[in-house]
């Protein structure tokens, strides 16, 4: 049986603003969709519920386009933001040895619980990827985006002979400094964390997709 959705999109806002707000458009929104099926590709399970437990690395990553990577014209070093929380390099040596920032996300799956502070660095208890025993096979992690919104989704396949239930979700960001003179770096990040209102099985030989989605409205 396919449960209904946890929460509706009125309820979603009403989370993410004040009630005194509650005329107004909301600007932002994000919100959690699991999905299992079985293994004749029938949808068992139906989970939607708000994301909102941004970390401080997210609010971080998204100063890049709005701030930018150095200070200001005449000091070529890195904002603050970028040194102080995510602990990149504030300058690089040599005029010549140029860099670029990049960075991908994808989505971490748990089966523990753990309360949300900023400065959270990872899941209580991440499932790790592979097929044994409590293990999920994680896919290809797809980015995409439509109007003003964000979608990162993944599939998981359990093919265990036991159900693996996920209690927890993150979404993790990996940035890469790539140098034109020197070796590249890389810097892991967790961006957001939520525990599910109700934990998702995940039964054996079976799979389940996991979306975010993030949007942004005028």
């Amino acid at each position: 049986m396919v449960t209904p959705d946890l929460v509706s999109e009125e309820d979603i806002a009403k989370l993410i603003i004040p009630d005194d707000l509650s005329d107004k458009q909301p600007t932002f929104k994000a919100y959690i969709e699991a999905k299992v099926y079985d293994k004749e590709g029938n949808v068992i399970q139906y989970h939607r519920q708000p994301m909102r437990s941004l970390t401080q690395y997210f609010l971080a990553l998204i100063s890049i386009p709005l701030i930018g990577t150095y200070q200001n014209a005449s000091t070529y070093s890195a904002t603050g933001i970028l040194t102080n929380v995510l602990g990149l390099p504030s300058a690089i040596s040599g005029n010549s040895n140029n860099a670029t920032i990049a960075w991908t996300w994808s989505i971490q799956l748990g089966s523990g619980t753990q309360s949300f502070s900023p400065s959270l660095t990872g899941l209580a208890a991440p499932i790790a990827n592979g097929t044994l025993s409590g293990e999920l096979s994680y896919g290809t992690v797809s980015v995409a985006y439509a109007g003003a919104s964000i979608f990162i989704s993944m599939t998981v396949t359990n093919f265990t002979s036991n159900t693996i239930t996920v209690t927890e979700i993150g979404l993790t960001c990996t940035i890469g400094i790539f140098y034109s003179l020197s070796s590249s770096s890389t810097y892991n990040f967790l961006l957001s964390y939520d525990t599910f209102l109700s934990p998702i099985s995940i039964p054996a030989n079976s799979l389940a997709t996991f979306q975010i989605t993030i949007s942004f409205l005028g």
